[in-house]
Protein backbone atom coordinates (compact mmCIF):
# COMPACT_ATOMS: atom_id res chain seq x y z
CA UNK A 1 0.00 0.00 0.00
CA UNK A 2 2.57 2.51 1.23
CA UNK A 3 4.05 1.60 -2.24
CA UNK A 4 1.50 2.60 -4.48
CA UNK A 5 0.97 5.62 -2.47
CA UNK A 6 4.31 6.49 -3.31
CA UNK A 7 4.40 5.56 -6.96
CA UNK A 8 1.23 8.19 -7.04
CA UNK A 9 2.53 10.83 -5.66
CA UNK A 10 5.61 10.90 -8.14
CA UNK A 11 3.10 10.35 -10.72
CA UNK A 12 1.29 13.59 -9.25
CA UNK A 13 4.91 15.72 -9.04
CA UNK A 14 5.72 14.54 -12.60
CA UNK A 15 2.79 15.24 -14.10
CA UNK A 16 2.17 19.05 -12.39
CA UNK A 17 6.02 19.33 -13.29
CA UNK A 18 5.26 18.63 -16.65
CA UNK A 19 2.31 20.93 -16.65
CA UNK A 20 4.82 23.89 -15.81
CA UNK A 21 6.37 23.37 -19.16
CA UNK A 22 3.02 22.07 -21.53
CA UNK A 23 0.73 24.32 -20.33
CA UNK A 24 2.52 27.83 -21.95
CA UNK A 25 2.79 26.16 -25.00
CA UNK A 26 -0.50 24.91 -24.84
CA UNK A 27 -2.16 28.64 -24.38
CA UNK A 28 0.61 29.86 -26.69
CA UNK A 29 -1.16 27.41 -29.26
CA UNK A 30 -4.30 28.25 -28.88
CA UNK A 31 -3.37 32.04 -29.05
CA UNK A 32 -1.99 31.35 -32.51
CA UNK A 33 -4.76 29.09 -33.43
CA UNK A 34 -7.40 32.13 -32.54
CA UNK A 35 -5.51 34.85 -34.09
CA UNK A 36 -5.29 34.06 -37.79
CA UNK A 37 -7.66 35.62 -39.80
CA UNK A 38 -9.82 32.56 -40.49
CA UNK A 39 -13.64 32.34 -41.03
CA UNK A 40 -13.22 29.44 -38.86
CA UNK A 41 -12.21 31.52 -35.78
CA UNK A 42 -15.98 32.34 -34.74
CA UNK A 43 -15.10 35.34 -32.16
CA UNK A 44 -12.03 36.68 -33.40
CA UNK A 45 -12.92 36.78 -37.05
CA UNK A 46 -16.06 38.35 -35.89
CA UNK A 47 -14.38 41.16 -34.41
CA UNK A 48 -11.84 41.69 -37.32
CA UNK A 49 -14.65 41.86 -39.53
CA UNK A 50 -17.10 44.12 -37.74
CA UNK A 51 -15.50 46.14 -35.26
CA UNK A 52 -17.58 45.93 -32.10
CA UNK A 53 -15.46 48.47 -30.26
CA UNK A 54 -17.54 51.29 -29.76
CA UNK A 55 -15.54 54.07 -30.96
CA UNK A 56 -16.45 58.07 -30.57
CA UNK A 57 -15.31 60.85 -32.53
CA UNK A 58 -15.27 64.31 -30.75
CA UNK A 59 -14.42 67.25 -32.72
CA UNK A 60 -13.71 71.00 -31.49
CA UNK A 61 -13.87 73.47 -33.31
CA UNK A 62 -11.23 76.89 -32.90
CA UNK A 63 -14.38 79.53 -33.81
CA UNK A 64 -12.44 82.51 -35.08
CA UNK A 65 -13.41 85.74 -33.54
CA UNK A 66 -11.23 88.71 -35.21
CA UNK A 67 -11.15 87.66 -38.82
CA UNK A 68 -11.27 90.90 -40.32
CA UNK A 69 -8.53 92.26 -37.88
CA UNK A 70 -6.79 89.06 -38.87
CA UNK A 71 -6.41 90.24 -42.68
CA UNK A 72 -4.90 93.65 -41.23
CA UNK A 73 -2.54 91.38 -40.02
CA UNK A 74 -3.38 91.13 -36.23
CA UNK A 75 -3.03 88.15 -34.34
CA UNK A 76 -5.77 85.77 -34.72
CA UNK A 77 -8.11 85.47 -31.64
CA UNK A 78 -10.32 81.96 -31.54
CA UNK A 79 -12.49 80.11 -29.14
CA UNK A 80 -12.85 76.63 -28.76
CA UNK A 81 -16.41 75.18 -29.16
CA UNK A 82 -17.65 71.46 -28.84
CA UNK A 83 -17.35 68.78 -28.44
CA UNK A 84 -19.56 67.67 -31.19
CA UNK A 85 -19.78 63.93 -30.85
CA UNK A 86 -19.85 61.23 -33.49
CA UNK A 87 -20.34 57.36 -33.00
CA UNK A 88 -18.51 55.81 -35.68
CA UNK A 89 -19.45 52.32 -37.00
CA UNK A 90 -16.63 50.28 -38.95
CA UNK A 91 -17.54 46.88 -40.90
CA UNK A 92 -14.87 45.18 -43.07
CA UNK A 93 -16.73 44.11 -47.02
CA UNK A 94 -15.34 42.96 -50.24
CA UNK A 95 -13.41 39.99 -48.20
CA UNK A 96 -11.12 38.54 -50.67
CA UNK A 97 -8.28 35.38 -49.44
CA UNK A 98 -5.51 34.61 -51.61
CA UNK A 99 -3.37 31.57 -51.99
CA UNK A 100 -0.13 33.45 -50.72
CA UNK A 101 -1.67 33.65 -46.81
CA UNK A 102 -3.18 36.94 -47.30
CA UNK A 103 -6.56 38.77 -47.22
CA UNK A 104 -7.96 41.89 -49.38
CA UNK A 105 -10.47 43.92 -47.95
CA UNK A 106 -12.00 47.56 -47.59
CA UNK A 107 -13.28 48.95 -44.79
CA UNK A 108 -16.51 51.47 -44.32
CA UNK A 109 -17.07 53.73 -42.16
CA UNK A 110 -19.94 55.76 -40.91
CA UNK A 111 -20.52 58.43 -38.12
CA UNK A 112 -23.50 59.48 -36.20
CA UNK A 113 -24.27 62.50 -34.81
CA UNK A 114 -24.95 62.03 -30.79
CA UNK A 115 -26.38 65.19 -29.38
CA UNK A 116 -26.71 63.33 -25.81
CA UNK A 117 -22.56 63.26 -25.73
CA UNK A 118 -22.10 66.66 -27.65
CA UNK A 119 -21.97 70.32 -26.04
CA UNK A 120 -24.19 71.69 -29.02
CA UNK A 121 -25.66 71.23 -31.89
CA UNK A 122 -24.49 70.35 -35.14
CA UNK A 123 -26.52 73.96 -36.62
CA UNK A 124 -24.22 75.45 -34.42
CA UNK A 125 -22.69 78.57 -36.77
CA UNK A 126 -18.90 79.04 -36.42
CA UNK A 127 -16.37 80.98 -38.43
CA UNK A 128 -12.87 78.53 -39.52
CA UNK A 129 -10.69 79.56 -42.34
CA UNK A 130 -11.28 79.03 -45.76
CA UNK A 131 -8.87 75.97 -46.68
CA UNK A 132 -9.91 76.67 -50.48
CA UNK A 133 -8.92 80.36 -50.45
CA UNK A 134 -5.85 80.33 -48.03
CA UNK A 135 -4.80 76.88 -48.51
CA UNK A 136 -4.77 77.51 -52.78
CA UNK A 137 -3.19 80.55 -52.08
CA UNK A 138 0.04 79.27 -49.73
CA UNK A 139 0.48 76.65 -52.65
CA UNK A 140 0.22 78.72 -55.50
CA UNK A 141 2.74 81.02 -53.76
CA UNK A 142 6.03 80.27 -56.33
CA UNK A 143 3.53 80.40 -59.59
CA UNK A 144 3.37 83.26 -62.39
CA UNK A 145 2.19 86.63 -60.90
CA UNK A 146 -0.82 86.27 -63.65
CA UNK A 147 -1.97 83.03 -62.59
CA UNK A 148 -2.22 83.97 -59.22
CA UNK A 149 -4.32 87.07 -60.91
CA UNK A 150 -6.59 84.38 -62.50
CA UNK A 151 -6.54 82.42 -58.90
CA UNK A 152 -7.94 85.47 -56.61
CA UNK A 153 -10.42 86.30 -60.05
CA UNK A 154 -11.79 83.40 -60.13
CA UNK A 155 -12.57 83.19 -55.72
CA UNK A 156 -14.57 86.69 -56.38
CA UNK A 157 -15.91 84.75 -59.10
CA UNK A 158 -17.53 82.06 -56.96
CA UNK A 159 -17.81 84.28 -53.80
CA UNK A 160 -15.30 83.01 -52.35
CA UNK A 161 -13.56 84.56 -49.36
CA UNK A 162 -10.79 83.86 -46.87
CA UNK A 163 -13.12 82.52 -43.82
CA UNK A 164 -16.09 80.57 -43.57
CA UNK A 165 -18.72 81.01 -41.14
CA UNK A 166 -21.36 77.96 -41.60
CA UNK A 167 -23.35 75.35 -39.33
CA UNK A 168 -21.00 72.66 -37.91
CA UNK A 169 -22.60 70.06 -39.79
CA UNK A 170 -22.00 71.45 -43.10
CA UNK A 171 -18.28 72.10 -42.47
CA UNK A 172 -18.19 68.50 -41.19
CA UNK A 173 -19.93 66.99 -43.67
CA UNK A 174 -19.84 69.26 -46.89
CA UNK A 175 -21.72 71.97 -48.42
CA UNK A 176 -22.20 72.78 -51.87
CA UNK A 177 -19.35 75.09 -53.54
CA UNK A 178 -19.66 76.66 -57.22
CA UNK A 179 -15.74 76.86 -56.63
CA UNK A 180 -15.33 73.01 -56.44
CA UNK A 181 -18.00 72.46 -58.97
CA UNK A 182 -15.86 74.25 -61.31
CA UNK A 183 -12.61 73.00 -60.08
CA UNK A 184 -13.61 69.49 -60.69
CA UNK A 185 -15.21 70.22 -64.02
CA UNK A 186 -12.03 71.99 -65.53
CA UNK A 187 -9.21 70.70 -63.43
CA UNK A 188 -10.11 67.21 -62.29
CA UNK A 189 -8.24 65.95 -59.52
CA UNK A 190 -6.81 68.79 -58.35
CA UNK A 191 -8.88 69.02 -54.69
CA UNK A 192 -9.73 65.09 -53.19
CA UNK A 193 -13.58 65.68 -53.06
CA UNK A 194 -15.86 65.17 -56.12
CA UNK A 195 -18.97 66.31 -54.53
CA UNK A 196 -19.52 68.64 -51.35
CA UNK A 197 -16.61 70.03 -49.74
CA UNK A 198 -15.99 69.67 -46.19
CA UNK A 199 -13.60 68.54 -43.58
CA UNK A 200 -14.68 65.19 -43.02
CA UNK A 201 -16.54 64.73 -46.58
CA UNK A 202 -14.51 62.17 -47.72
CA UNK A 203 -15.03 60.29 -44.21
CA UNK A 204 -18.29 59.42 -43.58
CA UNK A 205 -20.08 56.45 -45.87
CA UNK A 206 -16.28 55.88 -47.36
CA UNK A 207 -13.67 53.41 -47.20
CA UNK A 208 -9.98 53.56 -46.45
CA UNK A 209 -8.89 52.17 -49.49
CA UNK A 210 -7.95 48.46 -50.67
CA UNK A 211 -6.02 46.79 -47.69
CA UNK A 212 -4.30 43.98 -48.29
CA UNK A 213 -2.66 41.98 -45.00
CA UNK A 214 -0.97 38.98 -43.76
CA UNK A 215 -3.79 36.40 -42.52
CA UNK A 216 -1.14 34.99 -40.10
CA UNK A 217 -1.50 31.26 -41.37
CA UNK A 218 2.12 31.06 -42.35
CA UNK A 219 3.73 32.94 -39.86
CA UNK A 220 1.73 34.50 -36.71
CA UNK A 221 4.45 37.24 -36.56
CA UNK A 222 3.15 38.52 -39.82
CA UNK A 223 -0.52 38.23 -39.23
CA UNK A 224 -2.89 41.80 -39.20
CA UNK A 225 0.56 43.32 -41.17
CA UNK A 226 0.10 45.52 -44.61
CA UNK A 227 1.44 43.67 -47.60
CA UNK A 228 -0.31 46.43 -49.85
CA UNK A 229 -2.80 49.30 -50.10
CA UNK A 230 -4.64 50.15 -53.06
CA UNK A 231 -1.89 47.93 -54.89
CA UNK A 232 0.50 50.25 -53.67
CA UNK A 233 3.49 48.77 -51.62
CA UNK A 234 5.08 52.06 -50.97
CA UNK A 235 3.83 56.04 -51.27
CA UNK A 236 4.12 58.01 -53.17
CA UNK A 237 3.49 61.46 -51.04
CA UNK A 238 7.12 62.13 -49.55
CA UNK A 239 10.56 63.04 -50.42
CA UNK A 240 12.50 59.60 -49.14
CA UNK A 241 11.77 56.30 -49.72
CA UNK A 242 11.70 55.50 -45.42
CA UNK A 243 9.10 58.24 -45.33
CA UNK A 244 7.04 56.45 -48.48
CA UNK A 245 6.97 52.91 -46.35
CA UNK A 246 3.95 51.27 -45.60
CA UNK A 247 5.00 50.09 -42.10
CA UNK A 248 3.13 47.70 -39.60
CA UNK A 249 -0.52 47.26 -39.60
CA UNK A 250 -3.88 48.57 -40.60
CA UNK A 251 -3.82 50.32 -37.08
CA UNK A 252 -6.51 47.65 -35.51
CA UNK A 253 -5.07 44.94 -34.45
CA UNK A 254 -1.09 43.61 -34.26
CA UNK A 255 0.69 40.27 -33.31
CA UNK A 256 0.84 38.41 -30.17
CA UNK A 257 3.19 37.93 -27.97
CA UNK A 258 4.55 41.77 -27.37
CA UNK A 259 6.85 42.43 -24.87
CA UNK A 260 7.41 46.03 -23.45
CA UNK A 261 10.22 46.48 -26.77
CA UNK A 262 7.93 45.68 -29.06
CA UNK A 263 6.44 48.82 -31.08
CA UNK A 264 3.48 49.51 -32.83
CA UNK A 265 4.01 50.50 -35.69
CA UNK A 266 0.89 51.13 -38.49
CA UNK A 267 -0.53 52.50 -41.77
CA UNK A 268 -2.73 55.45 -41.59
CA UNK A 269 -4.28 56.23 -45.07
CA UNK A 270 -6.32 59.61 -43.85
CA UNK A 271 -2.94 60.59 -42.56
CA UNK A 272 -1.08 59.70 -45.67
CA UNK A 273 1.59 57.35 -43.73
CA UNK A 274 3.02 55.04 -41.58
CA UNK A 275 3.52 55.54 -37.81
CA UNK A 276 4.94 53.95 -34.45
CA UNK A 277 3.78 53.67 -31.12
CA UNK A 278 6.10 52.93 -28.24
CA UNK A 279 5.46 51.11 -24.85
CA UNK A 280 5.10 53.47 -21.81
CA UNK A 281 4.04 51.45 -19.20
CA UNK A 282 2.15 48.38 -17.74
CA UNK A 283 -1.31 48.78 -16.68
CA UNK A 284 -4.85 46.63 -16.24
CA UNK A 285 -8.35 47.37 -17.34
CA UNK A 286 -11.37 45.44 -15.87
CA UNK A 287 -9.04 42.49 -14.53
CA UNK A 288 -6.76 42.05 -17.71
CA UNK A 289 -3.28 42.73 -17.24
CA UNK A 290 -2.17 45.13 -20.53
CA UNK A 291 0.80 47.24 -21.71
CA UNK A 292 0.16 51.40 -22.17
CA UNK A 293 1.82 52.57 -26.13
CA UNK A 294 1.63 55.82 -26.71
CA UNK A 295 3.04 58.39 -29.73
CA UNK A 296 6.69 59.39 -29.32
CA UNK A 297 7.80 62.83 -29.38
CA UNK A 298 10.02 62.21 -32.28
CA UNK A 299 6.51 61.38 -34.37
CA UNK A 300 5.95 64.59 -35.50
CA UNK A 301 9.91 66.32 -34.46
CA UNK A 302 11.02 68.32 -37.81
CA UNK A 303 13.88 66.94 -39.55
CA UNK A 304 16.48 69.18 -37.95
CA UNK A 305 15.16 67.59 -34.72
CA UNK A 306 14.80 63.85 -35.75
CA UNK A 307 16.72 63.15 -38.92
CA UNK A 308 14.73 60.57 -40.05
CA UNK A 309 11.24 62.82 -40.05
CA UNK A 310 13.58 64.95 -43.40
CA UNK A 311 11.08 63.26 -45.86
CA UNK A 312 8.43 64.71 -44.44
CA UNK A 313 9.98 68.23 -45.14
CA UNK A 314 9.55 71.31 -45.81
CA UNK A 315 9.13 71.42 -42.28
CA UNK A 316 8.61 73.92 -40.01
CA UNK A 317 8.66 73.95 -35.73
CA UNK A 318 8.81 70.23 -34.60
CA UNK A 319 5.06 69.42 -33.47
CA UNK A 320 3.94 69.56 -36.97
CA UNK A 321 3.70 67.18 -39.61
CA UNK A 322 3.16 69.36 -43.13
CA UNK A 323 0.78 66.85 -44.82
CA UNK A 324 -0.10 69.67 -47.88
CA UNK A 325 1.11 66.88 -50.07
CA UNK A 326 -1.49 64.57 -48.62
CA UNK A 327 -4.94 64.85 -50.92
CA UNK A 328 -6.72 64.95 -47.47
CA UNK A 329 -4.82 67.57 -44.97
CA UNK A 330 -2.77 70.27 -44.26
CA UNK A 331 -0.82 70.32 -41.23
CA UNK A 332 -1.05 67.32 -38.36
CA UNK A 333 0.21 68.24 -34.86
CA UNK A 334 -0.98 66.80 -31.56
CA UNK A 335 -3.57 68.84 -29.75
CA UNK A 336 -2.49 71.69 -28.20
CA UNK A 337 1.05 70.45 -28.43
CA UNK A 338 -2.64 54.47 -29.43
CA UNK A 339 -1.85 42.99 -30.35
CA UNK A 340 -5.60 43.45 -29.61
CA UNK A 341 -5.81 46.96 -28.08
CA UNK A 342 -8.66 46.53 -25.49
CA UNK A 343 -8.99 51.11 -25.03
CA UNK A 344 -7.96 52.65 -27.86
CA UNK A 345 -7.13 57.02 -28.18
CA UNK A 346 -6.05 59.15 -30.87
CA UNK A 347 -6.13 62.50 -30.56
CA UNK A 348 -5.05 65.21 -33.64
CA UNK A 349 -4.99 68.94 -34.90
CA UNK A 350 -5.67 70.12 -38.42
CA UNK A 351 -3.88 73.50 -39.03
CA UNK A 352 -3.64 75.80 -41.80
CA UNK A 353 -0.57 77.51 -42.80
CA UNK A 354 -1.77 81.15 -44.16
CA UNK A 355 0.44 83.84 -45.21
CA UNK A 356 -0.28 87.08 -47.42
CA UNK A 357 0.44 86.53 -51.04
CA UNK A 358 1.17 88.81 -53.48
CA UNK A 359 -1.74 88.89 -56.58
CA UNK A 360 -4.63 87.11 -54.33
CA UNK A 361 -6.15 90.05 -52.94
CA UNK A 362 -8.26 87.15 -50.44
CA UNK A 363 -4.82 86.96 -48.31
CA UNK A 364 -4.79 90.37 -46.97
CA UNK A 365 -2.41 91.78 -45.06
CA UNK A 366 -2.71 88.31 -43.33
CA UNK A 367 0.66 87.68 -40.82
CA UNK A 368 2.93 83.86 -41.49
CA UNK A 369 0.90 81.59 -39.15
CA UNK A 370 0.06 78.22 -38.30
CA UNK A 371 -4.23 78.76 -37.75
CA UNK A 372 -5.87 76.01 -35.87
CA UNK A 373 -9.09 74.77 -37.09
CA UNK A 374 -10.05 72.25 -35.40
CA UNK A 375 -8.59 69.28 -32.68
CA UNK A 376 -10.34 65.73 -32.86
CA UNK A 377 -10.01 62.84 -30.66
CA UNK A 378 -11.32 58.60 -31.51
CA UNK A 379 -11.82 56.10 -28.56
CA UNK A 380 -12.79 52.86 -27.99
CA UNK A 381 -13.01 50.46 -25.96
CA UNK A 382 -13.66 46.74 -25.37
CA UNK A 383 -16.90 45.86 -23.01
CA UNK A 384 -19.52 43.71 -22.56
CA UNK A 385 -19.75 40.31 -23.25
CA UNK A 386 -16.51 40.46 -25.09
CA UNK A 387 -14.48 41.61 -21.86
CA UNK A 388 -15.98 38.46 -20.34
CA UNK A 389 -13.99 36.33 -22.78
CA UNK A 390 -11.33 37.99 -23.07
CA UNK A 391 -10.69 37.72 -18.92
CA UNK A 392 -11.73 33.89 -19.21
CA UNK A 393 -9.58 32.71 -21.83
CA UNK A 394 -6.31 35.30 -21.02
CA UNK A 395 -6.71 35.73 -17.34
CA UNK A 396 -8.75 33.14 -15.58
CA UNK A 397 -7.91 29.37 -17.38
CA UNK A 398 -3.96 30.25 -17.30
CA UNK A 399 -4.15 31.59 -14.11
CA UNK A 400 -6.61 28.36 -12.97
CA UNK A 401 -3.41 26.11 -14.57
CA UNK A 402 -1.04 27.59 -13.44
CA UNK A 403 -2.45 27.45 -9.39
CA UNK A 404 -3.07 23.47 -10.33
CA UNK A 405 0.24 22.42 -11.83
CA UNK A 406 1.85 24.19 -8.16
CA UNK A 407 -0.53 22.26 -6.10
CA UNK A 408 0.10 19.45 -7.76
CA UNK A 409 3.47 19.68 -7.15
CA UNK A 410 3.39 20.71 -3.98
CA UNK A 411 0.41 17.95 -2.56
CA UNK A 412 2.79 15.28 -4.60
CA UNK A 413 5.95 16.42 -2.63
CA UNK A 414 4.10 16.79 0.78
CA UNK A 415 2.30 13.14 0.14
CA UNK A 416 5.72 11.84 -0.66
CA UNK A 417 7.27 13.49 2.54
CA UNK A 418 4.67 11.86 4.63
CA UNK A 419 4.74 8.78 3.15
CA UNK A 420 9.33 8.37 3.67
CA UNK A 421 8.07 9.91 7.56
CA UNK A 422 5.75 7.40 7.85
CA UNK A 423 7.69 4.49 6.36
CA UNK A 424 10.93 5.27 8.65
CA UNK A 425 9.02 4.81 11.57
CA UNK A 426 7.38 1.50 10.60
CA UNK A 427 10.87 -0.07 9.51
CA UNK A 428 11.87 1.21 12.90
CA UNK A 429 9.47 -0.51 14.56
CA UNK A 430 9.66 -3.95 12.90
CA UNK A 431 13.40 -4.17 13.44
CA UNK A 432 12.83 -3.82 16.98
CA UNK A 433 13.07 -6.96 18.55
CA UNK A 434 10.50 -8.43 21.21
CA UNK A 435 11.60 -9.23 24.56
CA UNK A 436 8.32 -9.44 26.64
CA UNK A 437 9.13 -13.40 27.34
CA UNK A 438 12.33 -12.48 29.58
CA UNK A 439 12.32 -14.33 33.05
CA UNK A 440 11.21 -11.65 35.88
CA UNK A 441 14.17 -9.65 37.74
CA UNK A 442 16.37 -9.20 34.50
CA UNK A 443 17.10 -6.23 33.54
CA UNK A 444 19.39 -5.51 30.78
CA UNK A 445 21.27 -2.32 29.89
CA UNK A 446 20.84 -2.70 26.05
CA UNK A 447 19.05 -4.29 23.50
CA UNK A 448 22.35 -6.27 22.88
CA UNK A 449 22.67 -7.92 25.98
CA UNK A 450 18.70 -8.52 25.89
CA UNK A 451 19.08 -10.60 22.70
CA UNK A 452 22.09 -12.15 24.54
CA UNK A 453 19.91 -13.06 27.68
CA UNK A 454 17.12 -13.98 26.23
CA UNK A 455 19.28 -16.39 23.81
CA UNK A 456 21.04 -17.88 27.15
CA UNK A 457 17.78 -18.98 28.44
CA UNK A 458 16.30 -20.30 25.50
CA UNK A 459 19.64 -22.83 25.32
Amino acid sequence: LLSDTTDHCVLMVLFGTIMCFVVPLVIDDQIVKHTVIDPKNDLTYTMWKDIPVPFFMSVYFFNVLNPAEILKGEKPMVEQRGPYVYRKQCQKENITFHPNGTVSYREYRQYHFEPSMSAGNESDVVTIPNMLVLGASVMMENLPYVLRLMMSATFKTFKEGPFLTKPVGELMWGYDSGLVDFLNKYLPGMIPTSGKFGLFSEFNNSNTGLFTVFTGKDDIRKVHRVDSWNGLTELPYWRTAQSNMINGTAGQMWPPFMTKESTLPFYSPDACRSMELVYQRPGEMYGIPLYRYVAPKTLFANGTDYAPNEGFCPCRQSGLLNVSSCPHINFLSEPHQTGVPLNVSIRLQLNLYMKKVSGITETGKISDVVMPMIWFEENGYIDGPIVNTFRTNLVVLPTLLEYLQYILIGLGLATIIVAAVVYHKVKVKLNQPDHSNLPDGIKCSSAEEKDSLLQDDMN
